[in-house]
């Protein structure tokens, strides 16, 4: 048999029974997750659903307490500095000192990790030209504006030249330009170079627009996984079927990836009977797809 090996090649990610707890609060409760190598993938969920903290034990920022994460097949308990070499980081938190000019700071990123002396300078001028912030790579960037700051990240984590990229809330608070920009910037470096792309966000736009699949969490979990497109057909088929209409009967728009969000994250996951507002809303999304 002639062996592929493509097909044997290690998923970017791969969780299986992660468990992490704050005390006696269980931020991830048995997390099995998978990211295919050269996707980008969205992990989605309401604040509190155990995102920060699967992506903190997925970069090795925290330990893996019980279950495992590999990354291209490196374990992310036993092989830390391994795993962090494939990795490029962009956290909610701006990262970038105020102090110091763009190139400096993408500077200090490359020797932390560990961009051979040799190679610093023009992968640093790659990392700003591919964020388009070359003409202000020498300015302060405490000068910068909220977008230029997220881009100067990316570029911070891109002079590594990471296999997989990930993001979170690398939008949060920018303006629709500014966002725009970013992922422009994000999707031509992963055209370039074939990087996996993992990414939390709240802009079901962006999931929707942007990722090849997204996971729906909540209370630790995934409750949801598929493309975009996928969730939300599942809705609308789920919805009619609620309103007594079969989907050759029914017309009108499918929902929203954000009526997705607020379908799993508001009804029905705990195994309880919900309220009014669960009940009210919805109703209201299957008026709006019935």
């Amino acid at each position: 048999m002639t062996r592929n090996p493509a097909a044997e090649a290690p998923e970017a990610v791969a969780c299986s029974g992660l468990t992490y707890s704050f005390g006696e609060t269980k931020a991830i409760d048995g997390l099995d997750l998978t990211v295919h190598d050269g996707e980008v993938f969205g992990l989605l969920g309401p604040n509190g659903a155990g995102k920060t903290t699967a992506i903190r034990c997925i970069t090795t920022l925290l330990p893996v307490p019980a279950g495992r994460i590999r990354v291209f097949g490196h374990d992310a308990a036993k092989e830390r500095m391994a795993v962090r070499r494939l990795l490029g980081y962009v956290p909610q938190q701006l990262s970038a000192d105020s102090g110091l000019t763009g190139r400096e700071n993408v500077e200090l990123f490359a020797r932390v990790f560990d961009v051979s002396r040799r190679e610093r300078a023009e992968r640093v001028a790659q990392a700003l030209a591919a964020v388009d912030l070359t003409d202000a790579a020498d300015r302060l960037a405490k000068t910068y504006s909220g977008g230029m700051v997220r881009r100067l990240e990316l570029a911070q984590a891109l002079v590594s030249a990471p296999r997989l990229l990930i993001l979170d809330e690398p939008t949060i608070g920018l303006d629709p330009i500014a966002r725009t920009s970013v992922w422009d910037h994000i999707n031509a470096v992963r055209a370039a170079t074939g990087m996996t792309v993992l990414v939390t966000t709240h802009y079901m736009d962006e999931a929707d627009q942007y990722c090849d699949r997204v996971a729906l969490m909540h209370h630790g979990r995934i409750r949801a996984l598929g493309t975009p497109g996928e969730l939300r057909s599942g809705l609308g088929e789920r919805l009619r079927a609620a309103a007594g209409a079969t989907a050759t009967e029914a017309t009108g728009a499918l929902p929203s990836l954000e009526d997705v969000f607020r379908d799993l994250a508001g009804s029905g996951l705990d195994d309880q009977a919900g309220d009014f507002r669960d009940v009210r809303s919805t109703r209201n999304t299957a008026t709006r797809v019935g």
